[in-house]
């Protein structure tokens, strides 16, 4: 990866051009196993522009997060190509979260916006298609011009995905924290309600300069349940800080370790202090699990629909 340090490329074409095709191939086709099927652009046509709303999971591992990065591969790049492959470039694309390298998600919306004649199901099958397989397009939609994919959304889901086994699973590798040590769920899921509520999450929230203003959260619910070995840590809210979800958990493993007892979750959140809240998690176990529109054509749920 030394050969990415200070390199600057004159487009993104370049820069895909470089991780397809140069030295970095076959770390390329191996981490996203880009497919090789070559198929004609659609006819535009001439349509009034349209708003799409496009549903996606994806697996993180390979990507450093969704938003286009000058020296790294992002979910926003790879899906930007295989668009341009289908129509052109006549497209806006707006997410509907940041994440970061290595976060997953069962769920992440896109809203496209395109004057191209393509119908919205044709679309999906085309994406498919040019995506590799660390990327699905799970339904494409048409909704209202004033939608969008991140300032439309009243509430997202996170999960944490935790394996709480002495051996390790080869098989949640990248996908679960291991963590070998005793967890007793109940304990964390009371202590966990501390969290539910408005609060300002100052003490949850790594500084960052995209965070300003009002750090204040309405935390719907959270919970923490066990399956046998794996453990899952779920949170909903009307919006998160940056690595909010990944500081809560880091806490709520220090109150499973005995450094912080189960009523210091309240103290920590009144100090408005990074310091005193524990560790920021690793980015392995985090899924952005569901996220809900109120939609006109539809009801409050996770589609919109």
């Amino acid at each position: 990866m030394q050969m990415l340090q200070g390199r600057r490329w004159k487009n993104q074409h370049e820069k895909l051009a470089f991780f397809k095709n140069g030295p970095m191939r076959s770390v390329y086709m191996r981490a996203y196993f880009y497919r090789s099927d070559i198929m004609q652009c659609v006819s535009a046509g001439s349509g009034a522009l349209r708003n799409i709303l496009l549903t996606i999971s994806y697996d993180g591992r390979p990507f450093h997060g969704w938003q286009i990065q000058q020296n790294a591969l992002s979910v926003q790049e790879v899906f930007q190509d295989a668009l341009q492959k289908i129509i052109g470039q006549d497209f806006q694309l707006k997410g509907c979260s940041r994440t970061d390298t290595g976060v997953h998600a069962n769920m992440y919306c896109i809203s496209l916006k395109t004057t191209h004649v393509i119908p919205a199901e044709r679309l999906k099958a085309a994406l498919n298609r040019f995506l590799p397989m660390s990327i699905a397009v799970h339904r494409a939609q048409e909704v209202p011009s004033d939608f969008h994919a991140r300032y439309s959304c009243v509430s997202k889901q996170y999960i944490y995905k935790i394996w709480n086994a002495q051996t390790r699973n080869p098989f949640l590798d990248g996908y679960a924290l291991h963590y070998r040590y005793p967890m007793d769920t109940r304990l964390l899921h009371k202590a966990a309600q501390q969290y539910v509520g408005r609060h300002d999450f100052t003490s949850f929230c790594t500084a960052d300069k995209r965070e300003k203003g009002d750090f204040t959260r309405n935390v719907h619910m959270f919970s923490v349940t066990r399956d046998r070995e794996l453990v899952t840590m779920c949170v909903e809210a009307d919006g998160f800080l940056y690595n909010m979800v990944r500081i809560m958990v880091g806490t709520l493993l220090r109150v499973a370790q005995g450094k912080f007892a189960p009523g210091d979750l309240k103290t920590i959140l009144q100090a408005k202090d990074r310091k005193k809240a524990g560790p920021t998690a690793p980015a392995c176990g985090l899924y952005l699990n569901r996220v809900c529109y109120k939609m006109p054509f539809g009801k409050d749920d996770e589609n919109g629909g």
